[in-house]
């Protein structure tokens, strides 16, 4: 019989001896030159500490920036409930659909929950967190994990859908806690660090807390991507879109949504966002939302529960280098008013179609996109100087900011589970007799966990539907009471301990946490 191992073995035995009888041959015949001709070997001269102290200094920095920033860095998961979607693709023809739906198909409201990663960061010591309104909208739990292994059940605050940005909250006094910096002072060519959660990997530890480096590529970048999702879903405010994104090459992938992108000083400057890739991975582009925006959109959030947007009232487009000389501009700048909607705070003011706007409160405006941040940065009701160009010539008026008639959606919190199971993942119920044939039992009685959240802490150790639940806190259980007595008894932060038994009799401990 052929064995590879063994020819392999021959192949490796017959080359070794023919490079051995071939240097051989190459001696006697001359060939081959004496060791003591052989060139000396060169010295590579060795790189002083004075040469790369900039590169140190840099890498030393980073460090310093990782293990102050990390701490802060929360890892998200949401679980909601699964679309129908997932069942199919393509709309079907009521007409044709008993030809090509399985009957086997589960309903969309029985489709089990459907679990999402993200990232987020700490910004104030009761437990305020930033993320993406994609980490969590729609959301009906919210678990939330620091790196020293803390686990939370964390309230949903509020979201912003247009400018993809939210706040949740979890129950603790003592937490770290990120500095926010100022996202107006960035500039092109600036290192920075993007640290997030990619959530890869799976079981009770995936791949978490990433660091990576990059330099600022630009600022400005309108994406089109939070107007294009909502225009998609048939949102009217896909108009009221906020992109005006911060570029970055660091790498940051998905899972990093809602991470902190930060500054040498360890100061937050945006909240990373989305990538553009073919792929859906990173491929050299990684974007983020001005901190200063954030920043504002979160004061909502957390004062009234939703976004109270300050309204211009125009309809603008960029200015092309056509336009900087038809209409007088010192350069291409600006944004041109295409129309100042009747009644609106800018109408009122006397902005009017063809007038160019070029600076708010002295800050100049250089596109659209940057306009919108300055205005949103502001608040109902605030007065703010509007430099513009008409007919060539420059000028100036004094506007009224009022409230935008298209207020973002206030999302809803997540309703606390009342069951006491529920708290650590699962659901239980008596083992009856076809129970038990199904999973393999010999005999009913007992319990047995029906169900196991993906996003619980049952499910992180490993425990799954179908298991029977024999003890809890080293006390028998029988019966659904029974179990949710014991579990009442339990505050959140305290551990309780299972005892998880198989359909072959073995059984284990398994310790969990009651999330806070």
């Amino acid at each position: 019989m052929f064995d590879p191992l063994r020819f392999k073995t021959r192949i490796v035995i017959y080359t070794v001896a023919a490079f051995v009888l071939g240097i051989g041959g190459a001696s006697a015949m001359g060939w081959a030159a004496p060791a003591t001709t052989l060139p000396a070997v060169t010295q590579i001269p060795q790189v002083s500490d004075a040469q790369i102290q900039p590169a140190l200094d840099l890498s030393e920095a980073f460090v310093n920036i990782a293990e102050a920033v990390t701490p802060a860095v929360v890892r998200i998961e949401a679980e909601r409930p699964a679309s129908a979607a997932a069942q199919s693709q393509l709309p079907i023809p009521e007409e044709f659909r008993q030809f090509f739906e399985d009957p086997n198909t589960v309903p969309p409201d029985q489709l089990p929950p459907q679990t999402a990663g993200g990232s987020g960061f700490i910004v104030s010591p009761d437990g305020y967190v930033l993320t993406n309104d994609h980490v969590v909208g729609d959301a009906t739990s919210i678990r939330v994990f620091l790196p020293d292994r803390r686990e939370y059940v964390a309230e949903l605050v509020g979201t912003d859908p247009t400018t993809d940005v939210a706040v949740i909250k979890i129950n603790d006094g003592q937490l770290p806690v990120l500095s926010l910096g100022s996202s107006a002072d960035l500039k092109v060519g600036e290192w920075v660090l993007a640290v997030g959660n990619p959530g890869l990997g799976g079981g009770s530890r995936p791949l978490d807390y990433t660091v990576t480096s990059g330099i600022v590529s630009a600022i400005g970048r309108p994406l089109q991507l939070i107007g294009s999702e909502l225009l998609r879903e048939g949102d009217e405010r896909a108009g009221f879109a906020i992109e005006d994104f911060i570029q970055t090459d660091a790498v940051i992938n998905p899972g990093n949504s809602g991470g902190p992108m930060v500054n040498l000083r360890g100061q937050v400057v945006g909240i990373n966002s989305a990538i553009a890739s073919r792929t859906g991975y990173y491929q050299g582009y990684g974007f983020a939302i001005p901190v200063d925006l954030a920043k504002r959109i979160m004061e909502d959030l957390i004062q009234f529960g939703e976004v109270r947007r300050a309204y211009l009232g125009i309809e603008m487009r960029d200015i092309t280098t056509v336009d900087a000389e038809y209409y007088g501009l010192p350069r291409t700048m600006g944004a041109l008013v295409n129309n100042a909607v009747g009644g609106g705070p800018a109408a009122r003011a006397g902005l009017q179609q063809e007038d160019v706007i070029v600076a708010i409160e002295g800050v100049e405006v250089e596109r659209p996109g940057q306009l919108q941040l300055l205005i949103a940065q502001r608040r109902p009701g605030d007065e703010v100087e509007v430099r513009f160009y008409r007919d060539g010539e420059p000028r100036q008026i004094t506007v009224e900011l009022g409230t935008s008639p298209l207020g973002p959606r206030v999302a809803e919190a997540p309703t606390p589970a009342e069951s006491s199971q529920q708290r650590i993942g699962i659901d239980v119920m008596p083992l009856d007799g076809p129970t038990a044939a199904r999973f393999g039992y010999d005999s009913p009685g007992g319990l047995i966990i029906s169900g196991v959240s993906p996003a619980g802490p049952a499910a992180r150790a490993g425990i799954r539907a179908g298991q029977r639940l024999l003890d809890v806190n080293r006390r028998e259980v029988e019966d659904v009471s029974d179990v949710e007595q014991l579990l009442n008894d339990v505050t959140p932060g305290q551990i309780v301990s299972l005892r998880i038994g198989a359909p072959d009799g073995t059984s284990r401990i398994v310790n969990l946490r009651i999330p806070q």
